[in-house]
């Protein structure tokens, strides 16, 4: 099994994904999903939290010299800081925003102009987070080597999102690996399959039809 689908099979045996597609989620923006991805379980969970983090410390190889790892608060946070310790390698993570209060800082650690920095996410769906966090360290003077995350739905959103900001990015598993792994292990059906590669081509089309 390769890295992709063990990471999903991992996620989807302890719950951190879960797959409802009759009954789909409401995410925060309102818009109905037959998925719900909460990556933080892993952290309760020290088997698979390990085999997570190996994994980014192998893939993280592929990438140019780093001098330093950045979490995206807050779900990345853990995770980068679980995998600067496996590295050995300094760790900063990054806000949504300023502080309002205190050093109304937004970056949060030693950060030097000029650091390559390797930012850790948890989950990308459209980027946009990431990215947030990738232009704030760039305007602190950092340079970024890439992004990586342990999840992606595989939005083309996503792609354009982070082609235009100019930064590689890459995840541990991705929506296609799960499917496969979740057919195969008998948690959906083959029309619940074709339900839920129609949602990932168009979720805002599709949450407008079942409301309806």
């Amino acid at each position: 099994m390769n890295i992709a689908k063990d990471v999903a099979q991992r996620l989807l045996q302890i719950k951190a994904i879960k797959l409802s597609p009759q009954n789909p989620f409401t995410w925060a923006s309102g818009l109905k999903s037959p998925i719900y991805c909460d990556n933080r379980i892993v952290l309760s969970y020290p088997e698979h939290r390990a085999a997570v983090i190996k994994a980014f410390a192998e893939q993280s190889a592929s990438y140019p010299v780093f001098d330093l790892i950045a979490g995206v608060a807050t779900a990345g946070i853990a995770h980068g800081a679980l995998l600067a310790e496996k590295l050995n390698a300094p760790f900063i993570y990054v806000r949504s925003k300023a502080k309002a209060h205190g050093r109304q800082n937004q970056i949060e650690g030693d950060l030097k102009k000029g650091a390559k920095v390797l930012v850790i996410e948890d989950l990308i769906s459209t980027g946009g987070s990431s990215i947030a966090a990738v232009e704030a360290l760039r305007q602190a003077g950092a340079e970024v080597i890439a992004t990586m995350a342990i999840f992606t739905y595989e939005f083309d959103k996503a792609q354009q999102t982070f082609d235009n900001a100019n930064c590689p990015f890459s995840t541990l598993s991705n929506y296609t690996s799960l499917l496969e792994v979740a057919q195969e292990m008998k948690y959906i059906s083959e029309k619940e399959v074709k339900l839920l590669k129609k949602w990932r081509q168009n979720p805002q089309e599709w949450s407008e039809a079942f409301s309806k």
